[in-house]
Formats: C-alpha cells, sequence, structure tokens
C-alpha cells in the first residue's frame, strides 16, 4: 500500500494504490500524517488504484475524516471501485463522506 500526496492549489490530493488491509494499517496510518496536517483544506482521495479496505483502513479514514471537520475542512474520495464502494455502503461509512 503506498499513498502520493500532492498539493493542487487549495486542495490536498492523497492517491491510494494497493490494499489498505490490517498488515499495511499501521504504515499508512504514518504516511498518511501529511494528509491529516492538511485537514483545514479541501482534501481528496483518489482511490482509483485502491483494490481493497478492510476495517482497520475505514478507521484511519474515518480518524481523518473527524480530523477534517474540527478543522473547517472536508474529504471527498474520487474514483472508488465498485467494491471498495461496497464496503463503505455495508459499514455504513458511505454516508460519512463525499463521493465524486
Amino acid at each position: 500500500m503506498t499513498i502520493t500526496i500532492t498539493k493542487q492549489g487549495d486542495k490536498t490530493i492523497g492517491i491510494l494504490d494497493g490494499r489498505l488491509d490490517t498488515a499495511a494499517s499501521a504504515q499508512f496510518a504514518i504516511d498518511m500524517q501529511p494528509l491529516m496536517d492538511a485537514a483545514s483544506t479541501h482534501i481528496v482521495l483518489d482511490c482509483t488504484k485502491l483494490q481493497f479496505i478492510a476495517s482497520s483502513g475505514l478507521r484511519l479514514l474515518l480518524s481523518l475524516r473527524k480530523e477534517t471537520i474540527a478543522k473547517g475542512g472536508d474529504v471527498t474520495i474520487v474514483g472508488a471501485t465498485p467494491e471498495v464502494k461496497q464496503v463503505f455502503t455495508i459499514t455504513g461509512f458511505m454516508s460519512l463522506f463525499i463521493f465524486a
């Protein structure tokens, strides 16, 4: 699992690539720190290359969402595959994020 973080104007973009499973979650928590630091902006998570997300990965994204709400930012998820969207739907997280 890798995350590439870039800035585009007032947006911070995180490109997720691979499987965000339990094994990858600890490193992902460290790697996503620049997103947490940018929580007052508009964060876009590009999930086009995200193959799988486990509950531990969802928990990290929920932490990011809480941080952005507290700091006046927001999180939009783009490019999520039907399989990834299904995990968000089943867990009830679909209504917590903006999907584009």
